[in-house]
C-alpha cells in the first residue's frame, strides 16, 4: 500500500503495475530475475499523499492521513528455498515525513497547517558499497496494523515474512530499504 518498485543491485526487476493514485491499492506483484548470491535487494516504498501536506482525500469528507505496509518474500525457482523475507534485517530510510503533527490531519488549508520533513535519495544507495549503517532497522508489524487486503490475500505467505515500513504507518510516506541475501 500503495506503490513500490523493487532493484536487485542496481536493476530494475519490478515497478508496481498499479499507479500510486489508484485508490484502494493493495497490491501485490509477482515476478522473477536472475542472479547470483549475493545480491543486494533494494525498496522504494510509496505511501499514496496528494501533497507534501502527507494527507489524501483533500477537502473531501475522507480526509485522511494513509499509511503504508510493505511485504516480501524471494525463493529461488528451482529449489523453493526461501532466500529472503522482508522483517526486521533490513534497513531502511524515511525520505519523507508528514504530517509531522497528526492534528492538521483535518485542515481546511494542510498545505499552511501541516508541516513535512524530505531528504533527497541518497545517491549510490542500491550499491553494495553504499553504507547503510545509519539507516533503521525496519519496523515489523502485523497484519491487524496495515489491515491488507486485495492481492496480499491471493498469496500463500511464508509465516516468517513480516509487513514493515517506517517507525509511524501514518506518517512515513516515502521509505528506501534494503538487505544483502548471501
Amino acid at each position: 500500500d500503495n506503490w513500490s518498485a523493487m532493484y536487485v543491485n542496481d536493476t530494475l526487476v519490478m515497478e508496481d503495475s498499479v499507479a500510486i493514485t489508484t485508490e484502494r491499492s493493495f497490491n501485490a506483484e509477482t515476478f522473477s530475475f536472475e542472479s547470483a548470491r549475493p545480491f543486494l535487494v533494494n525498496v522504494v516504498m510509496k505511501d499514496f499523499v496528494e501533497n507534501d501536506s502527507g494527507l489524501e482525500y483533500i477537502g473531501t469528507a475522507r480526509q485522511q492521513m494513509g499509511d503504508g505496509g510493505y511485504i516480501a518474500q524471494i525463493y529461488e525457482e528451482a529449489t523453493g528455498e526461501v532466500v529472503a523475507l522482508s522483517n526486521a534485517d533490513w534497513r531502511c530510510l524515511t525520505l519523507h515525513t508528514a504530517p509531522l503533527d497528526k492534528t492538521c490531519e483535518d485542515s481546511a488549508d494542510p498545505l499552511t497547517d501541516c508541516s513535512w520533513e524530505s531528504i533527497a535519495e541518497p545517491e549510490g544507495w542500491r550499491s553494495e558499497d553504499f553504507d547503510d549503517s545509519g539507516w533503521s532497522r525496519a519496523h515489523e508489524y502485523d497484519a491487524a496494523a496495515v489491515d491488507p487486503k486485495g492481492g496480499y490475500l491471493d498469496i500463500s505467505w511464508d509465516p516468517d515474512a513480516a509487513f514493515i515500513w517506517g517507525a509511524d504507518l501514518e506518517t512515513h510516506n516515502t521509505i528506501l530499504c534494503r538487505v544483502l541475501v548471501t
